[in-house]
């Protein structure tokens, strides 16, 4: 299995402190930098927005892993793919007409992403998967940080792993919500190349190691 990509969500980032904290990922281990955008339409929270993202964009040296919580994704794909993201991820729950989403996503030059909510069936996107780049599979409902992690989400890891082999596809596999490392191991067992950690992270006393912590697959041996 290939080294597992670790993606800080700065929603749980301290925002008095956003550019120390970003600093902190760009000397970790982490791959990516995920970043949370919810309209309080969506999702019963508000987030933040563009300015932020291009505010990241200038201090981060990570590609911006950018999840759109928000209604009628496609009016904003532009406007986040100039403010800086490397990936957009639409809610298939959110978009009426997603293979053309995620079509205008790919022109755009940014990677493609589609995330389910924890009652979304796989399945449904069997039909858009070779349009697709990475599926993020919500571990908890959307909307807020700090919740407690969805059992079933290893049985859905599994069956989207499977899917995506069936077909020959490449697609990565992420993992958002109650991510740490007490359920890290599992998630990747169970076929997950993306591993979405926020509170698990930042409310660590050392957040370096966390996120190197939850890298670390296989675990090294005892001696």
């Amino acid at each position: 299995m290939n080294k597992p990509i670790i993606a800080p969500s700065i929603l749980a980032a301290d925002f008095a402190n956003l550019q120390r904290d970003i600093d902190l990922i760009n000397r970790s281990d982490a791959g990516w930098i995920h970043v949370d955008i919810m309209d309080g339409v969506f999702v019963p929270n508000i987030s933040f927005g563009l300015p932020i993202v291009d505010a990241v964009r200038r201090l981060a040296q990570k590609p911006l892993d950018v999840h759109l919580m928000i209604v009628q994704p496609e009016r904003y794909l532009e406007a986040f793919a100039r403010a800086g993201a490397a990936t957009i991820t639409v809610h298939y729950e959110a978009c009426t007409h997603l293979h053309r989403t995620l079509t205008q996503i790919r022109e755009l030059g940014c990677r493609a992403g589609v995330a389910l909510n924890p009652h979304t069936p796989v399945p449904l996107l069997e039909d858009v998967l070779e349009q697709i780049d990475q599926v993020l599979l919500m571990s908890v409902n959307p909307g807020f940080g700090g919740q407690t992690f969805i059992e079933h989400t290893y049985r859905k890891i599994a069956r989207l792993k499977h899917l995506l082999t069936t077909h020959r596809l490449p697609a990565l596999i992420e993992v958002d919500g109650g991510v740490g490392p007490d359920n890290a191991g599992r998630l990747l067992d169970a076929g997950a190349d993306v591993l979405v950690a926020g509170t698990s992270v930042f409310k660590a006393d050392d957040p370096m190691a966390a996120i190197r912590e939850l890298g670390e697959y296989p675990k090294p041996a005892l001696a």
